[in-house]
């Protein structure tokens, strides 16, 4: 039996991993700016190198479709929907009661997401926001996932206006998508929201009944009484503009949220491997994997939860008028 020594590994080959380590991050440091700096150009080939990077906001065009403009964003993008749908459509084709590798992973994520619906809004509204809640869960996850594959900001094509862009970049470093994402959660609440409890759901946000109670107290003569419900009208129909002003303040709150720390990850990556290329990124992306799962569920999270008050915050409130 050969000696083990740490982490299942022999001495000599763990010394071995632990020495090309080293070398790696030597060379990497020894080919960067920050270690020209310090011990000068050493004679390494340029090509060990990381050229200096130029990070842009506006997504670059690749090429047009029928008109449109397509974005390496946009590209990126249906990258991540092709392998989402194409996964899905592979292992649902062939569905069996003992379920293979592919089949329980994707078992275990979408009943991982449907138990986190289920637990925070109730069996049956579990159900009812469940495709919305996965879909951005999903589309926020392996965009941030995928975009840590190479290929992406690397690869360099000619569109066709002659200039030189990137084919791929992160889907959500791009503020259209995460914008698009905060669209589609604003109108999911508000469709419930309406669904649910038709255009009363609107009376949060245009509540006039107590003021015009005043009104009609004056017109009985009760002055006092009147005045009152007027002055608590005026307070009701402001708290109902902040509510309607901190839905449309919501959109912007996601939209920027997931942008910059999606955008501030890409930058620190890019610095990271330009600095002292190889090894010294290695962690950065753990931690951007961990940042794009944390990203998928606070978006994912928030929506679910603005969805279950809209649905039942006014039914806790005829069951406490009928009580």
């Amino acid at each position: 039996m050969p000696k083990r020594g740490c982490l299942g590994f022999s001495f000599p080959l763990l010394i071995v991993v632990l020495l090309a380590f080293l070398a790696l991050f030597l060379l990497g440091f020894a080919t960067g700016p920050l270690g020209k700096s310090i011990l000068g150009n050493v004679g390494l080939p340029d090509w060990l190198s990381v050229s200096q990077p130029h990070p842009e906001l506006p997504a670059e065009v690749v090429f047009h479709l029928f008109g449109f403009p397509i974005t390496n964003s946009i590209v990126a993008a249906w990258i991540t929907i092709v392998i989402l749908v194409g996964f899905s459509f592979v292992v649902t084709r062939r569905l069996s009661i003992v379920p293979g590798r592919r089949q329980a992973l994707l078992e275990f994520i979408l009943g991982a997401l449907l138990d986190f619906c289920q637990r925070i809004a109730g069996e049956k509204n579990g159900r009812r926001f469940f495709p919305i809640v996965a879909t951005i869960f999903l589309l926020v996850a392996f965009n941030a996932w995928l975009s840590l594959l190479p290929g992406f900001g690397s690869i360099l094509i000619t569109n066709g206006e002659g200039e030189s862009v990137h084919l791929l970049r992160a889907a959500n470093t791009d503020i259209n998508l995460p914008l698009a994402l905060a669209l589609m959660s604003f109108i999911s609440v508000a469709y419930f929201g309406l669904r649910s409890l038709g255009f009363k759901y609107l009376g949060k946000f245009i509540n006039v009944g107590q003021f015009l109670e005043g009104l009609r107290q004056l017109a009985r003569g009760k002055l006092m009484a009147g005045l009152n419900a007027m002055f608590m009208g005026v307070i009701n129909i402001f708290i109902g503009l902040v509510e309607a002003l901190s839905e449309f303040v919501r959109i912007i709150s996601f939209t920027l949220r997931l942008f910059g720390n999606m955008t501030a990850g890409e930058i620190l990556l890019l610095m990271a491997v330009f600095l002292i290329p190889f090894l010294f990124a290695l962690p950065f992306y753990g931690l951007e994997l961990l940042v794009g799962f944390v990203q998928a569920l606070i978006f994912s999270g928030l929506t679910l939860i603005f969805l279950t008050v809209a649905v039942t915050s006014h039914e806790h409130e005829e069951t406490a008028q009928h009580q």
